[in-house]
């Protein structure tokens, strides 16, 4: 593994005495497992090597977590973008339940229960290191100088060291729990970079940042962070839940210096390998402190990546892995992402299975194997429990909801988009949106008297690259689906 850039200072030093004195010794649980999950920020079904024998993308350290674990190649974020998929992550729950307004209020609402609500009942010790992008109380005027209500530490974490969301969005600043030590004072102008699309490569809006919030040091700070939460989780008698949210490799692009050989899909490959190496300090955190093999390790990815059709004839890189779409998309590379599981002597080691699952169903499954009850909130959530220890192969989920615009609903192998067109970043391309859309996808208002079909009918099994529209040829299978997201009500 490359050597990860190592920042120290008072912040990160406090991280490690917070970490030693909040979690008090209790009587210890050692047929528990400690859990860890990785989420990365925008990475591609395509992008890691383990999903992608062609991938331009070095990803060594993904790629050897796979290798010991179990691969899922049908699963799917909750959401096509950042809000709504770790809303399902964490609470079980589709994110059609809530309102997505992160940027004025707590997305998820006080009552729900979160993964680190249920594992902290049970008797764990819960962590956050990296982006929330969940909202605030009264986020639209931060107070700085007062607690921040609503984030990780109200909805049950222990302690909390990251940034509010994603590294594009102002204003950039730390967050300590419930504090903000230093308050976003600087102003930095709006980044892009020339060659790219404008939402691509070092894109940030301008804004304010504190004095100790450099972009550029942001996923490193993370890495550390989470690190040294591991060391110090490891000495308290308890299990441990961490969750690693990271900033990358959404934008900016912002690849350390070690990380420029990795450049066969540009600034991107070097990002994406940066992010890996990362992965893998984390994993070396769990190697050190001698507890890898009593360690759940779950790493995906929160969405599909901001990489166009255009980008892929550049570099011969398919960061979609031949799905169709991108982020954003109702189509599958805005939520189909690459899904590793590892846990050493219980799951078997490169096994691969093709069981459709949702980010939703984390919190079930992993209720289930602390041997806990999953709460009424995670009404989405689906337990794979069996299925992880490779006691059952049955089909626990048969379907998947996208409530996003335009709405999906996958049934078995069959897909029904309920309107023509994708929501998504397509239009951002630099060669324009013809070069992306079918005949289908430029009518996203078709006339129901014509033959244009009025929204989109996939066979997944035979085309998962969703090439061939089936909505007018069978017309039976269309209803059944439309009358099924029906029933589906807040």
């Amino acid at each position: 593994m490359k050597n990860i850039r190592i920042y120290v200072d008072a912040s990160t030093m406090m991280i490690g005495f917070l970490s030693l004195t909040l979690f008090p010794a209790e009587q210890p649980q050692a047929a528990q497992p400690n859990v860890v999950i990785i989420l990365a920020d925008d990475m591609g079904y395509g992008d890691p090597g383990c999903y992608n024998s062609s991938s331009k993308c070095p990803t060594p350290n993904i790629d050897k977590l796979a290798a010991g674990g179990m691969r899922f190649t049908d699963a799917h974020a909750a959401g096509a973008w950042c809000t709504p998929s770790r809303y399902g992550l964490l609470t079980g729950r589709y994110a059609f339940r809530t309102d997505l307004a992160w940027q004025k209020q707590p997305v998820i609402e006080e009552g729900v229960r979160t993964v680190a609500d249920t594992l902290h009942d049970a008797g764990y010790a819960t962590a956050m290191v990296g982006k929330w992008h969940l909202g605030f109380e009264e986020a639209d005027k931060f107070d700085y100088q007062s607690e921040l209500r609503g984030g990780p530490c109200d909805r049950g974490f222990d302690s909390y060291f990251g940034l509010p969301a994603s590294l594009d969005i102002p204003d950039y600043f730390w967050i300590h729990d419930r504090r903000v030590p230093v308050p976003p004072t600087i102003s930095i102008p709006d980044s892009n970079s020339e060659g790219w699309s404008p939402i691509q490569a070092r894109y940030w809006r301008g804004g304010l940042r504190g004095e100790d919030f450099v972009m550029e040091e942001v996923l490193d700070r993370i890495a550390n962070a989470a690190s040294e939460r591991i060391g110090a989780l490891a000495n308290v008698d308890r299990p441990f839940f961490l969750y690693v949210p990271l900033t990358s490799p959404h934008t900016p692009w912002l690849p350390g210096e070690e990380y420029q050989e990795a450049n066969a899909a540009g600034m991107y490959s070097q990002f994406v390998n940066h992010t890996d190496a990362v992965v893998g300090q984390v994993l070396s955190g769990l190697e050190q402190a001698e507890i890898s093999e009593d360690t759940i390790v779950i790493f995906a990815s929160d969405n599909g990546p901001v990489w166009y059709r255009s980008d892929t004839e550049r570099f011969g890189h398919d960061s979609m892995g031949g799905l169709r779409g991108m982020k954003g998309d109702v189509w599958e590379a805005g939520h189909r992402v690459p899904f590793v599981v590892r846990w050493p002597g219980t799951i078997a080691a490169g096994s691969v299975s093709d069981q459709l699952i949702s980010f939703v169903d984390v919190h079930a499954t992993l209720a289930e194997l602390i041997g806990t009850e999953r709460p009424g909130t995670a009404v989405d959530s689906l337990s794979f429990a069996q299925h992880w220890t490779g006691k059952s192969d049955d089909t626990v989920r048969s379907e998947l909801v996208c409530f996003q615009s335009p709405i999906a609903i996958r049934s078995g192998n069959w897909k029904l988009v309920t309107r023509p067109g994708s929501s998504g970043f397509l239009a951002h391309d630099p060669v324009g949106r013809s070069a992306f859309l079918q005949a289908d996808e430029l009518n996203p208002t078709a006339d129901a008297a014509s033959d244009v079909p009025q929204g989109q009918l996939y066979d997944l099994a035979n085309d998962p690259g969703e090439s061939r529209n089936l909505w007018n040829d069978k017309p039976d299978i269309v209803r059944q689906l439309r009358d099924r997201l029906h029933q589906f009500d807040k």
